[in-house]
């Protein structure tokens, strides 16, 4: 089994790092083959909205990182996705790359209706708020973070097995009890 991590935070050794670590570890050791991708560290230039990507099924800017994470979701069994909250959302790194490989993520049926191309893959979304529980879900900050990764990962195709938010990090940081939950998530994938 491929499983490829993309980890939106610019944070390295943060909670949505090690909320991340705990689902690679426990993807290894069953035998799952891991790659992660951190966002902060790619150069990807923003998109364009010239549209031309729908017609001819790649990005008319040079290459840069945004084709290396296109193939690596394109081979991956499951995709995971870490990000905290900013203002409700993910971060812009992020969501860069999403943007950048729209046509890799889903085509367009003659009317212009999306098409998923990911259909039958699995997805795990994490996030992370200082806002405290369960105010992070009620203002949406969590909760807003998880609902745009998620909408790119259904209309794609994706099937979310799980989405985890954990509220109040500044607090209260990621604990064996929410590595536990993403732990477990990852079974579900496998």
């Amino acid at each position: 089994m491929n499983i490829l991590i993309i980890n939106g935070s610019p944070r390295i050794h943060g909670n949505i790092s090690a909320m991340l670590d705990a689902i690679r570890e426990e993807a290894e050791q069953r035998g799952a083959e891991v790659t992660t991708v951190l966002a902060s560290r790619l150069q990807v230039k923003p998109c364009t909205g010239c549209m031309t990507c729908r017609e001819t099924h790649h990005c008319v800017l040079p290459e840069d990182d945004a084709q290396c994470v296109l193939a690596a979701i394109k081979s991956c069994d499951v995709l995971v996705v870490g990000a905290p909250c900013y203002w409700g959302n993910m971060p812009g790194q992020l969501k860069i790359i999403f943007d950048r490989i729209v046509y890799g993520m889903i085509g367009e049926d003659t009317r212009g209706l999306p098409l998923p191309l990911h259909k039958g893959k699995k997805a795990i979304l994490i996030s992370t708020s200082t806002t405290p529980f369960p105010f992070n879900i009620l203002f949406g900050q969590s909760r807003g973070a998880i609902k745009a990764m998620r909408e790119i990962l259904k209309w794609s195709g994706f099937k979310v097995v799980s989405a985890i938010e954990l509220g109040g990090t500044r607090q209260h940081p990621a604990g064996e009890k929410v590595l536990n939950r993403c732990r477990k998530a990852i079974k579900k994938c496998m």
